[in-house]
């Protein structure tokens, strides 16, 4: 299966970033529910494994939550990769606005 990767910096604590990402994935659900099948996730210290279906296309992945930057990794079916860049900028700008510092 084809690899989506994206990578976004932070200057928070491991622990802030686990926390906001573990409030994201709630509010993602509510939003996207309704296209998600077989939402399965778990979270081993500061990295998240998951999996679920959308579209009828199957989708697994990784995000871990080093030091200084979050490294999110995903398997897609090949019908997916024409969606590739659109997907990984999304990935990333949802990333970077959930992890600004909150003043």
């Amino acid at each position: 299966m084809p690899t989506l990767s994206v990578v976004v910096p932070h200057s928070l604590e491991q622990e802030q970033v686990v926390a906001r990402l573990k409030a994201e994935s709630e509010t993602v659900l509510s939003s996207f529910g309704d296209h998600v099948r077989d939402f399965e996730h778990s979270w081993d210290d500061h990295t998240l494994t998951f999996r679920f279906t959308t579209f009828g296309m199957a989708v697994d992945g990784r995000v871990r939550v080093e030091p200084n930057q979050i490294s999110t990794t995903a398997s897609v079916p090949l019908a997916a990769m024409m969606f590739k860049g659109a997907i990984e900028a999304n990935i990333r700008n949802r990333l970077e606005e959930l992890l600004a510092p909150q003043s």
